[in-house]
């Protein structure tokens, strides 16, 4: 039996610009903590191998410094890690992987081994044939791992497929068609697994054999499953693999939509139901209607929870002031400012009117003035 983790989509270096730069700092280095966190686990679970199926690094001008942190990060575990160029860093001339290699060699570091050749590596003393296929540039029309098909192995060894890009036929609608991989790829080329990258959430049994492992530390609000890694355990050469997903993220990237209708408590509601808003990313919809002074109690509990999550986005687009009498009378005004304030609210409720929203602003505007200084009064 031989055990291997398989992994991809570290995009070391991603800088987060959608970010202030505080957080921008934590999320890159959170990539880090992943990939030593998956030492530790690769160490825990006696695997022969780590596989990581591309775009270990986000491109190729990473810097040195960069570099060496992963071979840091890396430490946990002795054994064989495989890394095959993706797209984000495919084995152009001046790429990451020739500095990889020099520093990993400069540190006496013989564990790393560059899959950037379409060629068999036989490792684990002859248990575990790994057939790469590399890409050398960002966007590839031809199917590269077709040479598979073809290749031959020992006998005695565990045949497994390393490839970066699309499994035709089986992604879901609208991801990215770019470097395709033949939907039959496995069965075909006569594989014991075939390790995927690309799709950054874990997608098990896309295919017979076939799993893409996804980006181990989320990086975007996910419609897939990102945050884990795969544990693939196989009995010899045509056995059938058996596949653990293991989570290993640190932070949660969540997105909600959520509808309010005259009351906004269940804002607050939806955001203390997150066990660790700490380690969590929020990007919250809003829709419907408030009157004036629950959409004021609104940004108040958004204000107080944005101090507890890690980052709490909001939009609110589709959500309206409605401003009721209850509001009016708050704002507790008469003449010819009650009049210009009924005037806008007759604006603000007309959808044909374009000062529309420059009428509901203004409404919105009285009224929190006015409760700023009533509230300066007392």
């Amino acid at each position: 039996m031989i055990r291997l983790l398989h992994t991809a989509d570290w995009q070391i270096g991603k800088p987060f610009g959608g970010f202030d730069e505080e957080r921008r700092a934590e999320l890159r280095a959170a990539r880090f903590a992943a990939v030593g966190r998956i030492a530790v686990l690769a160490a825990a679970r006696d695997v022969a191998a780590v596989l990581v199926a591309g775009d270990a690094f986000d491109d190729n001008t990473v810097h040195d410094r960069d570099v060496n942190r992963v071979l840091d990060a890396m430490a946990a575990f002795s054994g064989p890690w495989v890394f095959l160029p993706g797209n984000h860093d495919a084995a152009t001339t001046g790429s990451v992987w020739s500095r990889m290699r020099g520093l990993a060699e400069r540190r006496g570091l013989a564990n790393v081994v560059v899959a950037d050749e379409p060629e068999p590596i036989v490792m684990c003393e002859g248990r575990l044939a790994v057939l790469p296929a590399p890409l050398v540039r960002r966007h590839e029309g031809a199917d590269l791992t077709q040479w598979f098909d073809h290749a031959e192995t020992p006998a005695s060894a565990v045949r497994l497929g390393l490839a970066h890009g699309a499994l035709e036929n089986r992604l879901p609608e609208g991801a990215d068609a770019g470097n395709p991989i033949a939907e039959g790829r496995a069965a075909t080329a006569r594989l014991d697994y075939l390790a995927l990258g690309d799709w950054h959430g874990f997608l098990g049994g896309i295919a017979p054999k076939t799993v893409y492992a996804g980006t181990p530390e989320p990086d975007r609000y996910p419609a897939n499953e990102p945050g884990f890694v795969a544990i693939v355990e196989i009995d010899g050469p045509g056995e059938a693999p058996r596949i653990e997903r293991v989570a290993v993220a640190h932070y949660v990237w969540a997105a909600r939509v959520l509808r309010l209708d005259g009351e906004a408590g269940d804002v607050e509601s939806l955001l203390a139901a997150f066990a660790e808003p700490g380690r969590t990313l929020l990007r919250l919809t809003l829709a419907g209607s408030l009157p004036l002074r629950e959409r004021v109690r609104l940004e108040e509990i958004l204000a107080h929870w944005r101090d507890r999550f890690f980052h709490l986005g909001s939009r609110d687009d589709d959500l309206f002031d409605e401003p009721d009498e209850d509001d009016l009378d708050r704002i507790d005004v008469s003449g010819f400012v009650r009049t210009a304030i009924e005037t806008l609210r007759t604006k603000a409720a007309d959808p044909a009117d374009p000062g529309r929203e420059a009428a509901r602003l203004a409404i919105r505007m009285a009224y929190v003035e006015h409760r700023r200084l009533t509230a300066g009064e007392r």
